[in-house]
């Protein structure tokens, strides 16, 4: 059969961030199992104000919010949950999908959950990461306050409600468990890459390194969006006593984010601002030049809910490359990366440990083509997305009382 399935998305394409590449592989993913995709994305996709849209060949229905509609005072999140609501229900009534598959954050399930019931399509709630904790980072609300707790329970009010519930990894998984979510109503699609995407490091482009002032420099780089959960400032405290030693190295920072203008001056007030070079962000197009100029790359993210509980997908994207990575031991971390074999890990929070990990490996070149090797074999092998995406099969199937999985595994492209 032609499953025809409804994706409810935050946000999608054009836009770049890890959210869209997962999405953009599932929906790959799915289509190559026969099955047919649509896609709507909540008011906070900002890049077109049309009510459609096509992007690199895939089709979107947009949330388009009136002027002004989210100003409202305190009530920005309900206006939001209403714009997606019905929005939601005029896409659903004229795809007629048999499944209403929505992703985080719960501002997009609560809404699925609503019109589900009105039109009698099941619904499926795929949590990549919880909002209170997200919100948390970016310093909208803190731990333990009155948002932080209504938000929870609104999450597990929905967990409860859908037919499913999908997440990112085991640590996310054990926690929608501990909420008294049954375990068998929880399925883990594991982030994952499309291997076919990813070659070997290729050689490094010396324009472009001595145009960074990278010449004959030991790069330690760092390639993504610049949050505070990523640690970036534990990297630039770690380089006073990496320089001690290795008076080559330099940290190269490709990307922008709100910690952009921090971590300048920290880089600043160290005394080593000469030796980081931050590009600014760079076409998608381009990125893979910059990770040729890098010898190691850090992941030194802080523990905190987030990065304990969600693993994220730039080391399995790294592996896939046969890149040499150091990383922090948040959980998120471990559930990928075996210490030694696959790459580095540190104590979180600890920028001599970070210092320490950086120069061993650094100091240990004739183990890297084995441990490139490692990674590589690792995501061929367990983080392929057509592995990931073929577990939906089952609790499809089992949310629209199919038999079996295998009938909808494998069916004729419609």
């Amino acid at each position: 059969m032609s499953l025809r399935v409804l994706h409810v998305l935050d946000h999608s394409i054009p836009l770049h961030s890890g959210y869209t590449f997962r999405t953009l592989s599932i929906l790959r993913e799915q289509r190559r199992l026969g099955w047919q995709t649509f896609h709507l994305t909540s008011p906070k996709q900002t890049t077109s104000s049309a009510a459609e849209e096509t992007v690199d060949g895939w089709h979107f229905h947009r949330t388009v919010a009136p002027p002004g509609a989210s100003a409202l005072p305190g009530l920005g999140e309900v206006v939001l949950m209403k714009q997606t609501q019905s929005r939601l229900l005029e896409v659903a009534q004229k795809v007629q999908p048999q499944v209403i598959h929505v992703h985080s954050p719960v501002l997009n399930a609560i809404p699925a959950l609503r019109v589900g019931k009105q039109l009698g399509i099941p619904v499926v709630y795929e949590v990549r990461a919880f909002w209170e904790d997200a919100a948390v980072d970016h310093g909208t609300t803190t731990e333990g306050s009155l948002r932080y707790l209504l938000t929870r329970r609104l999450e597990t009010y929905a967990l409860r409600k859908a037919r499913h519930v999908f997440t990112i990894c085991e640590g996310l998984r054990s926690d929608i468990v501990a909420r008294g979510i049954p375990a068998t109503k929880v399925t883990v699609i594991p982030n994952a890459v499309d291997i076919e995407s990813f070659a070997a490091g290729g050689t490094p482009d010396e324009a472009l390194k001595a145009r960074l002032g990278l010449g004959n420099a030991a790069v330690v780089g760092f390639i993504g969006s610049y949050y505070a959960y990523e640690g970036l400032d534990l990297l630039l405290a770690a380089l006073p006593q990496l320089l001690a030693a290795r008076p080559e190295v330099r940290v190269l920072l490709v990307g922008g984010g709100p910690q952009e203008s921090a971590l300048k001056a920290q880089a600043a007030a160290l005394g080593v601002a000469d030796k980081v070079v931050f590009t600014g962000r760079v076409p998608h197009a381009e990125v893979q030049r910059y990770y040729d100029l890098v010898d190691v790359l850090a992941y030194p993210r802080h523990s905190m809910r987030l990065t304990e509980l969600v693993t994220p997908l730039k080391p399995l994207e790294a592996m896939a490359q046969g890149r040499v990575l150091v990383a922090s031991d948040v959980g998120g971390h471990r559930e990928l990366i075996c210490h030694g074999e696959t790459g580095f890990l540190f104590k979180a929070g600890d920028p001599q440990a970070l210092a320490k990990a950086l120069l061993n490996t650094l100091n240990c070149r004739h183990d890297w083509a084995q441990m490139r090797a490692n990674g590589r074999q690792f995501v061929e092998v367990e983080r392929n997305w057509c592995s990931s995406v073929s577990r939906y099969a089952a609790a499809y199937a089992s949310v629209l009382d199919l038999p079996s999985k295998l009938a909808l595994l494998g069916a004729a492209p419609p």
